[in-house]
């Protein structure tokens, strides 16, 4: 699954905030999910990027090895690929 995530690094504090719920009958971009993800680390030589990863990977519930960053590494917006298992 793709999410569109909106990065805040050098937060106070550290969140996951979904908004903008999907709409169930958009298309393309409108029914991907769209989250806020503040971090406590700043956005130098891939600090922020790795946090990121690491706290989807939680809120999610999967291995950090399953969650990347497909466009916007370098840009507060970005989207992320979450691998699911498949069980």
């Amino acid at each position: 699954m793709k999410i569109f995530v909106m990065a805040k690094p050098n937060a106070k504090e550290e969140y996951i905030e979904k908004i903008d719920p999907p709409s169930p009958h958009g298309f393309g971009r409108a029914r991907e999910a769209r989250f806020i993800v503040a971090v406590k680390e700043p956005p130098v030589q891939g600090r922020a990027n790795a946090a990121i990863i690491k706290a989807l990977a939680g809120h999610f519930d999967v291995p950090i090895s399953r969650v990347r960053i497909v466009s916007g590494h370098t840009s507060r917006q970005k989207i992320i690929e979450i691998e699911q298992f498949l069980e």
